[in-house]
């Protein structure tokens, strides 16, 4: 373990810089007050996506327990809250709330899913308390219906029109496909803003979309929907979902021995998919991802040895994205000088080629990363590296 972790050192050695650096920012003489910083988690521990908050969670805690053991932050050790928001957006507000008022963070970090990090925002955001979600990717997040930048609100992912932009640009160019099917579930932003985005973008490039159908979470039988796709023979069917459907409806499709190619997310990103579809239904279908395991670059080395060594399995996409919030937090709190939410909201804004598991971020005007993304492609029920994307 010690000798895997050396190799991180660079990663971490801008967070556990001597005090003495900092003595004379105006936040020490707050941050004296506590020998803790207080960090909370909003996150889906139980509920229909807790494989997701589990990885994602996973991974903040490598940081924090890195960056600790390192000697903390100016001092201090980051104490990690975390509040179950069951997979529901009025808990993720609850979880929120509680997380503020009861727990007295400085932070907020989470939740996974794009509609629980849309709930969660109102209360951050009247409580002046920085929120930044790992893994949310609907634009709406940090850019309001009004067009305003949320004032609190951060991520450390990339956003839905780009990971749309993506899988139309590889249907079209890589695959060569003429027609699309896209399936959403309707009860999930995140799922209904990446339909959007595809079928403009696909279109756009020249594609047809022959048909545009929808499920609820939850749903146990699609064939009904299935059937008329398959009537349709498109060249692929889009579904950007969460990987407990996603995995039921690619089961079903082989099922009915529909050919056509399924496109999908980073909602797809969990051993559980393959699990409940099987190797055979998932076979040479692709979805887009934030990072790849099999990646060469030596920080995504560094943290996969890593979180193997701390948790005995590889990392998934959404761990690798939880550490990096864990970092960004770190290095916000460290540049602050202090634990005053008004003064890592500022210093979260300033984020520019800081590096990360997943390459290096630079947050633009809206708080969103520019960084890159990846395709997977599902082999013998394994995912393999297809290509990587840049912005």
């Amino acid at each position: 373990m010690n000798k895997k972790l050396t190799k991180i050192t660079s990663l971490l050695a801008g967070l556990v810089m001597s005090t003495s650096l900092l003595t004379g920012c105006g936040g020490a003489a707050t941050q004296a007050d506590s020998k803790e910083i207080l960090v909370g988690g909003n996150f889906e521990m139980t509920g229909g996506i807790a494989n997701f908050g589990t990885q994602t969670t996973n991974g903040l805690k490598l940081a924090f327990k890195q960056i600790n053991d390192a000697g903390g932050i100016n001092g201090k050790k980051i104490k990690f809250i975390i509040a179950d928001n069951k997979s529901e957006p009025s808990e993720s507000a609850n979880a929120t709330t509680k997380l503020i008022t009861n727990d007295k963070v400085k932070v907020v970090v989470g939740a996974v899913s794009s509609s629980n990090v849309l709930a969660a925002i109102p209360i951050a955001e009247s409580n002046k308390i920085p929120l930044i979600t790992p893994t949310g990717t609907n634009p709406k997040i940090t850019v309001g219906e009004d067009g305003k930048v949320n004032k609190y609100v951060f991520r450390s992912c990339f956003i839905d029109p780009f990971q749309g932009s993506v899988m139309a640009n590889f249907a079209t160019k890589t695959l060569n496909a003429k027609t699309a099917v896209v399936y959403s579930d309707s009860s999930s932003d995140y799922s209904k803003g990446l339909a959007e985005i595809f079928t403009k973008e696909f279109e756009k490039k020249g594609g047809k979309v022959l048909g545009q159908e929808a499920f609820l979470q939850k749903d146990q039988d699609f064939k009904a929907t299935l059937t008329k796709i398959k009537a349709l023979n498109p060249d692929v069917v889009f579904l950007p979902a969460y990987y407990e459907e996603v995995g039921k409806i690619q089961k079903q499709a082989h099922e009915l021995g529909i050919t056509a190619k399924f496109l999908g997310t980073d909602g797809w990103d969990d051993p559980k998919m393959v699990d409940v579809a099987g190797k055979d239904a998932v076979e040479g279908n692709f979805f887009s991802n934030h990072y790849s395991a099999q990646d060469t670059d030596p920080h995504v080395k560094s943290f996969v040895d890593a979180y193997k060594a701390e948790y005995n399995q590889e990392p998934s996409a959404l761990a690798a994205l939880g550490y990096d919030a864990g970092l960004m937090i770190a290095d916000a709190i460290k540049r602050a000088g202090s634990d005053d939410p008004e003064k890592i909201r500022t210093a979260l804004e300033q984020t520019k080629n800081f590096q990360v598991s997943t390459g290096i971020i630079s947050l633009d005007d809206s708080h969103n990363p520019i960084k890159s993304a990846v395709v997977i492609e599902m082999k013998d029920g394994k995912q393999v590296f297809k290509e990587k994307i840049n912005p």
